[in-house]
């Protein structure tokens, strides 16, 4: 067996499970079920990691609170996770499309078609860095199911070189992943339904940490007012309507007046919000807005 034999017949993500060695002479209904109990063990899984996740969290916050960006790593299915959660941040939290990104191994057209080999180029993942500018107020979270892919681990490694802060985020255990990265996620979930098909339980399992690390980051941010998705990008007309609502459970305004301010202000909740709950004009508002760093909370609360 080749070294890389050697290393990936220790990958737990690699293994095979006796109880699915005939699945593929099962009935839809048994393998529905057998997946879904399959998938149920995930987000235990992922509770257990929260040690690992909630500092990685905590720095992310702090950085991007400074001006930094948050910067995802990965290759396949990893990568395309990654491109998932950072393009959904500018229509939920409004914002700048470069503040949250997605780098995938082997470019944009590895989104939709595998690159052969791209996982591989170590080169590539420190030419990746270097390109997107990683410097000292970035966070660069590195994706890999294996926790080996040479792609992944060399952009962690040139990226914690630069200064950033790295986190590595992997379905296994020790990891050369978690050994360059300044903090290791790793949530290990035993063989796949399909051995080696890591698209599944520990697709799964990264997304929901992505979703935490994004999620979470933005309401430190201040980007939501308790549940509400107050920096809402209102591009179409589900999102203008989701914004009216917003506005009148704030303001406790009617329809009438929540669309009226919102059409004033190119339909700003916060600004809309804060005009109506504190009875300013447009001016006033930003002043409130802005002396509360964009946080709505302390503008509706704070002195007159």
């Amino acid at each position: 067996m080749t070294a890389l034999g050697d290393e990936l017949a220790t990958l737990v993500t690699e293994s095979s499970d006796p109880r699915y060695s005939k699945i593929d002479t099962l009935p839809v209904a048994d393998l529905a079920a057998i997946m879904n109990d399959a998938d149920a063990t995930v987000p235990g899984a992922v509770r257990k990691a929260l040690p690992q996740l909630v500092p990685a969290i905590e720095g992310v916050a702090d950085r991007m609170a400074r001006g930094g960006r948050l910067l995802y790593v990965g290759a396949g299915t990893p990568g395309r996770l990654g491109v998932v959660d950072a393009s959904e941040c500018p229509p939920t939290f409004n914002t700048d499309p470069d503040q949250v990104t997605g780098i995938i191994a082997g470019g944009p057209a590895a989104i939709l078609n595998a690159v052969e080999g791209a996982e591989d180029d170590e080169s590539a993942g420190v030419s990746a860095m270097d390109e997107a500018g990683v410097g000292m107020l970035d966070s660069v979270v590195g994706i890999a199911s294996s926790g080996r892919t040479p792609f992944v681990v060399a952009a962690i490694a040139r990226a914690r070189e630069l200064g950033a802060l790295t986190v590595g985020l992997s379905c296994n255990t020790d990891t050369r992943l978690s050994a360059a990265a300044e903090h290791a996620i790793e949530v290990p979930l035993g063989p796949e339904i399909v051995s080696g098909s890591t698209r599944l339980k520990a697709g799964t399992a990264q997304k929901l940490v992505l979703n935490m690390i994004s999620t979470i980051t933005m309401i430190r941010l201040g980007k939501t007012y308790g549940s509400l998705m107050v920096d809402v990008r209102a591009t179409n007309e589900k999102l203008r309507e989701r914004a009216i609502r917003i506005v009148k459970l704030i303001t406790d305004a009617d329809r009438e007046q929540a669309l009226g301010t919102l059409e004033q202000v190119s339909f700003d909740v916060k600004l809309a919000s804060v005009m109506i709950a504190r009875g300013v004009g447009e001016q006033g508002a930003r002043a409130l807005l802005d002396g509360a760093n964009g946080r709505l909370r302390q503008a509706l609360e704070a002195e007159k």
